[in-house]
């Protein structure tokens, strides 16, 4: 029977594929692939796991007190004999040779399946056993963790490697930071998450990807199972399940107008961003590992605007990356752009990007109450001062090999500024003192909090450059958790005070001579190009898919005109309505908007 699932669009297109369950699980869990020659290492740590839990209810049994409930053994012994039971271990194990998952991955899979058959079950009693699986799955995951892995994490495989052709689509409540990824290179044609908003990590990374998404769809990781068929609509936010054929050939029609069109705007790579009137418009690349550097030249970009290093923080089980492998990753960034310049911001842990060992008193992100507004980004680096400096070595050491910029996150106080400079200061004599090559590089701040918007003309005081993190800044501004579905909707990009501040910026920058970019979705979503370039920013940062989209715009757009129309868009209450209104001009035709 046919399903519709609603949620919020966050990446424009179609997929269409059968449905891969991440399923959710009270102990965090590592989704990732491994090779075809890690398969057996992999089944050997699932039952070393097995044999764990085994000798620990086992052991749980043996001192039981002599006055103990009898149905407190009698349940061990339950739990005993479903931890052997094939439908559990055995199918698990399918999960690992055929998907390529990782033990962790496929244990969750299974206890999905089984979860659905208990629930099907007419006896309530046997419903109830659900809660034992749920209990035996997670003691076996947290031996898992005990027992750590040393297998390397593996590229999806291509569904043909394990018996099939169909494409794959990913469902999950949440997907992590750090399990995105993993997924980044992978064979899923889209996302669906139960929850998240436009700008949480996992829409923006879909974005990145060029890939279909659809989030905030609250009960789909439930109402969707393994292998069902699935469409995702990421134009409408609307996820379409075993779809009749009918349905299934309107939407595969429109994945081939898609196709083409992509094929059409690839032809722009190698032109020049320039407007009709002359102006040229620089189109700088986000990436988020050195590998991503080369994706970025193919697409076009002049340079890298934002490197977010986070990404080389994480999934390590808490253990910080040393001084080289950091000098290594920027170093290879570096040399991948082939002298473009690369814009290497500073750790930004905390919010939506956790980091398991925030601190050195072992500060979990979870326990944080806001992590939005706790430890995060340059507060948490200034918290830990031989990581941030280790840090700046490091990202000084790559300058030696090209042009770098270094960007300071979520800065708001002078006193921050300070401080930061300070830690430059000793990393620079560090390593001046060791004899180790590094050039003077550019500093900048990113503008991602009201108050350093505000105060934008002081911080270009200290700085050579400011980059608006316009995710953040919104977020801040309107008070809006920006990853929590309940108030994503009040997340709104066109509020005249974000509008606002973003303009106010940019002209702080061009009055202090200083240059300024935008780094933040903003930059890569084409309903924003017009606006930006008549408040008069001539740098975008965005991630290396969405290029060409933005080039085809600014080759249509005269700045000169768009100029004009500024003020008025900025002094409206309705922003939106009047940028389509004064942009499209008195005919009708369409400028360079939407």
């Amino acid at each position: 029977m046919t399903l519709q699932v609603f949620g919020l669009p966050v990446a424009r297109g179609v997929a269409i594929g059968k449905a891969v369950l991440v399923a959710s699980s009270r102990v965090d869990v590592a989704h990732y692939f491994i090779g075809p020659d890690q398969v057996e290492p992999e089944i050997e740590r699932l039952r070393r796991a097995r044999d764990v839990v085994a000798d620990e209810l086992a052991g749980l049994k043996r001192d039981m007190p002599s006055d103990a409930p009898a149905e407190l053994g009698a349940l061990l012994d339950v739990h005993l004999m479903l931890l052997h039971d094939e439908a559990l271990t055995g199918a698990t194990k399918q999960w690992i040779v055929e998907r390529h998952y990782n033990a962790e991955w496929a244990l969750s899979a299974q206890l999905e399946v089984l979860a659905r058959q208990f629930d099907e079950m007419e006896d309530e009693y046997l419903r109830e056993r659900k809660a034992d699986i749920e209990q035996v799955v997670e003691r076996l995951l947290q031996a898992l963790g005990r027992n750590g892995s040393v297998l390397a994490a593996a590229p999806a495989p291509h569904p043909a490697d394990w018996g099939g052709e169909d494409p794959l689509v990913l469902i999950a409540n949440d997907i992590a930071p750090a399990d995105m990824l993993q997924f980044k290179r992978s064979v899923f044609q889209g996302f669906v998450t139960d929850v998240g908003g436009k700008t949480s990590h996992t829409a923006i990374v879909a974005r990145s990807m060029g890939i279909p998404a659809v989030v905030g769809a609250r009960e789909a990781s439930h109402l969707i199972r393994q292998d069902d068929w699935v469409i995702i609509d990421g134009d409408a936010g609307v996820v379409i399940v075993d779809p009749s054929p009918i349905v299934l050939e309107e939407y595969r029609f429109r994945q081939r107008q898609s196709e083409l069109e992509r094929e059409r705007l690839a032809r722009l790579r190698h032109t020049p961003a320039v407007t009709l009137d002359g102006e040229r418009v620089e189109l700088l690349a986000n990436i988020e590992l050195p590998q991503d550097a080369p994706g970025a030249l193919a697409a076009g970009a002049v340079g890298v605007g934002l490197f977010r290093t986070e990404f080389l923080f994480m999934n390590r089980n808490g253990e910080l990356p040393g001084e080289d492998e950091q000098f290594e990753a920027y170093r290879a960034a570096v040399q991948a752009m082939q002298g473009l310049p690369v814009t290497i911001r500073t750790i930004d842990i905390g919010a939506d990007k956790p980091f398991e060992r925030m601190s050195h008193n072992e500060l979990r992100h979870e326990h944080t109450l806001n992590p939005a507004m706790g430890l995060r980004a340059i507060r948490w680096s200034l918290s830990e001062p031989s990581m941030f400096r280790m840090q700046l070595r490091a990202i000084l050491r790559a300058s030696a090999y090209g042009k770098v910029r270094l960007l300071v996150p979520m800065l708001t106080h002078l006193g921050e500024v300070r401080q930061t400079f300070e830690a430059l200061a000793r990393a620079k004599q560090q390593l001046s003192d060791a004899g180790v090559p590094y050039t003077d590089v550019e500093v900048g701040a990113m503008i991602e909090v009201p108050g350093a918007a505000l105060l934008a003309d002081s911080f270009l005081k200290h700085f050579d450059f400011v980059s608006l993190g316009t995710n953040d800044l919104i977020q801040y501004t309107l008070a809006i958790d920006r990853a929590d579905e309940a108030v994503a909707h009040l997340y709104d990009p066109w509020h005249p005070a974000v509008l606002r501040l973003i303009a106010n910026t940019i002209s702080a920058a061009h009055a202090a001579g200083k240059g300024v970019s935008v780094c933040g979705e903003m930059a890569g979503d084409p309903a924003f190009t017009a606006l930006l370039l008549s408040m008069g920013l001539r740098s975008f940062s965005m991630h290396p898919s969405q290029i060409a989209t933005i080039k085809q715009r600014i080759l249509r757009a005269d700045t000169r005109r768009l100029s004009h129309h500024a003020q008025a868009i900025l002094s409206s209450d309705a922003p939106e309505e009047a940028c389509c209104r004064l942009l499209r001009g008195d005919t009708g035709r369409e400028t360079s908007l939407h």
